[in-house]
This record gives C-alpha cells, sequence and structure tokens, in this order.
C-alpha cells in the first residue's frame, strides 16, 4: 500500500503533539538525564528522589560504567541507557518525556535540538547556550516541534527570592534607585569552565548571569543600557582563554542602576542589595542551593530576615516539579527559551563592550 507525501507529513507532525498528549495523561514527568556531571549526579537527580512528579528514567553518558552505577540508583533499565552516538534514539522510549540537558555549555544547543527532534520536551541548564544564534535555534526548534523548553533558572522558583520579589513589586521599598550584585569564586586550573570552546566565557557566563538574571526578576524591568568591564590579574595560566573577572552595569528604564562583578579569582559569597526611597533589601546568600537568606530594614515595618532552611537538593525539586507541571498541564514555563535568550543577548553586549565578542 502507498503512502501519500501529505499523509507522512500529517504523521510526522503528530509525533510531538502525541508526546504532548502522553505527558497530560501522567502524573509524573520521566526525565532522561543528558550529561552525568556534578550538578546531574549530585543535586538534580537526588531532588527527583524526593519527588513525587518528577523521575529519573534515562540517562546519556559517554561512560557506561558510570551510567550503570547511576541507574542501579534509580532504577533505570539497561534499555534506557544511551551513548551520545545513539542519543537520537530516545524517541522511541515512550518513558521519557523531557530531557535534562546539563552538558558543558558549548553543548547545549545541539543536545537540545535534537532532544527537541525526538519529540522530547527540553529543560536546559543555564547559560542556555554560548552565543545568541544557538539560543534562537534552540527556541526555533522547540517551537517546530511542538515541545517546550525551559532554563533552569532555579532561583526563579526559590521561595526566599520569590518573597524579595513580592516586597519590591508591593512598593514597601519605596522608588528603587539602585541595586548591587556580585557572585564568584576560585576556579582551579584544568576546569572546562576554563576552556573558550566548552564554557563560550568565563565567570560571566557561570556566575555573574546569577546576578544579570537576578537584577531583571527583581526589577521586573529590561535592560535600556549595558556596559561591561574585563580583566585578568592573575596571569598563571588558567586564564589564557578565558576572562578572570567581569563588571557590568545595567541602566533600567526607570532609572535604576545597577552595578554587578563576578570573578573566577576570588571568593565571592553571591548576593544582591536592593536600595529604595524606604529601605533596604539585602539577599546574602542569593543564590546557593541551600540557606538562602533575606534581609529588610524598611521605613514604618520591623525588621525582617527570612531563611529558606530547606537542605539541598530541594531547590531542584521545587524547579522539576514546576516543569513537570508545566508538562502535565500544558502551560508555558515562565523562564522559558525568550527568557534565556534574553540573557545571551545582554550577556553578548558586555563582551562587546569589552572589547570582543568572546574573551
Amino acid at each position: 500500500m502507498s503512502i501519500s507525501r501529505r499523509a507522512l507529513l500529517q504523521t510526522a507532525a503528530a509525533v510531538p503533539f502525541a508526546k504532548l498528549m502522553d505527558a497530560q495523561e501522567k502524573d509524573h514527568i520521566g526525565y532522561c538525564i543528558v550529561g552525568l556531571g556534578r550538578i546531574s549526579m549530585g543535586h538534580f537527580m537526588p531532588g527527583c528522589l524526593d519527588s513525587k512528579k518528577s523521575r529519573v528514567v534515562a540517562l546519556v553518558s559517554g561512560h557506561r560504567d558510570k551510567a550503570e552505577k547511576e541507574a542501579a540508583k534509580y532504577s533505570v533499565t539497561a534499555g534506557s541507557l544511551y551513548s551520545y552516538e545513539d542519543f537520537d534514539k530516545i524517541a522511541g522510549n515512550k518513558e521519557i518525556d523531557a530531557v535534562y540537558i546539563a552538558l558543558p555549555n558549548s553543548m547545549h544547543a545541539e543536545y537540545s535540538i535534537r532532544a527537541a527532534k525526538a519529540g522530547k520536551h527540553v529543560l536546559c541548564e543555564k547559560p542556555m547556550a554560548t552565543s545568541v544564534a544557538d539560543a534562537q535555534a534552540m527556541v526555533n526548534a522547540c517551537r517546530a516541534a511542538k515541545t517546550k523548553l525551559m532554563i533552569a533558572y532555579r532561583c526563579q522558583y526559590e521561595a526566599v527570592n520569590l518573597e524579595a520579589i513580592q516586597i519590591i513589586q508591593e512598593g514597601r521599598l519605596g522608588t528603587v534607585q539602585a541595586m548591587e550584585s556580585a557572585n564568584g569564586f576560585v576556579e582551579r586550573a584544568g576546569e572546562w569552565r576554563l576552556n573558550k570552546k566548552l564554557a563560550g566565557g568565563g565567570p560571566l557566563m557561570d556566575m555573574g548571569i546569577y546576578s544579570l538574571n537576578a537584577c531583571r526578576y527583581l526589577t521586573q524591568e529590561e535592560p535600556r543600557y549595558i556596559e561591561g568591564f574585563c580583566s585578568v590579574i592573575d596571569h598563571d595560566g588558567r586564564f589564557d582563554e578565558v576572562e578572570e573577572n567581569v563588571s557590568f552595569v545595567i541602566r533600567f528604564p526607570s532609572g535604576i542602576v545597577a552595578s554587578c562583578s563576578t570573578t573566577y579569582g576570588a571568593q565571592m559569597d553571591g548576593y544582591v542589595r536592593v536600595h529604595g526611597s524606604k529601605g533596604t533589601l539585602h539577599l546574602q546568600p542569593a543564590f546557593s542551593y541551600e540557606g538562602i537568606k533575606l534581609t529588610a530594614h524598611i521605613q514604618g515595618e520591623p525588621d525582617t530576615e527570612k531563611t529558606n532552611k530547606l537542605n539541598d537538593p530541594a531547590q531542584f525539586t521545587t524547579m522539576a516539579d514546576y516543569f513537570s507541571d508545566c508538562l502535565i498541564n500544558n502551560q508555558e514555563p515562565k523562564t522559558n527559551g525568550e527568557e534565556g535568550l534574553r540573557d545571551m543577548k545582554y550577556i553578548a553586549e558586555i563582551y562587546k563592550s569589552c572589547g570582543r565578542q568572546t574573551f
């Protein structure tokens, strides 16, 4: 029996829709973990163990022995272990509803796009990609496949950060005038984050993006002007390919000015400080996996002090379950691909103002 070209196209187009319907008929979402590194094995996957909505059902790794060891912890069958070479076979695994991309930055776009073509939804770690073009390609691929794309901006789902947003948006700080944020650590020689091809840049791509994104979600504004300054102070070989330090200034349409710094050369206990006409709000630590703390001194109010006492990996459970709810209820994620794309565009502007597209 011959099949018409139109029938073939209609069948192909129905595949992503069928995947979406499969997700909506479930009470939990099956995740395929792409990349077995520190953030996946140490945080996201344990977070799924604590979840009733998110389960690890498949693994992708270049090391079979590591995959088998992790599979035993999560009851993943041998048939759901994949290498990067046979990654596209995930299309035939009905247990997989979504992938969690936890690869080096330069690999985010390729595997997000391949996952979308396989009819799977995508939860991708930040930064979304290493270029604006790759980030846009990810958005386009998921849109074409009718699969959802969420960027793992964990802090936008964390309770204390959400309370900080509420305090500012309710006007309790009065008119916000200025903000400061910093985030960084001492990076060791030999780490992949110091490889420009893999990371796309230095601390701005890794730690500075937290400050950039926080300034945006706390103000609920998009930058009108952004300028950055890059430097290398420790000429010990670590920073031959990427910058060691980045500082950048953001001016928002309301007139708020944010000053941010990030580094791979010093320990910064990531913080955000917001100054308003009626008081000051301080988040420190602002971006950690646990112990996030808010302090607010506001005229006419008792001092506010809140700490998220939930231990790691609770934030990853919350984030995974948020995305699972989006898939089950067919809702667009708050931190979708367009949100990640905006940060990539601002990062490109910062690097351009430093005098180079990439360091």
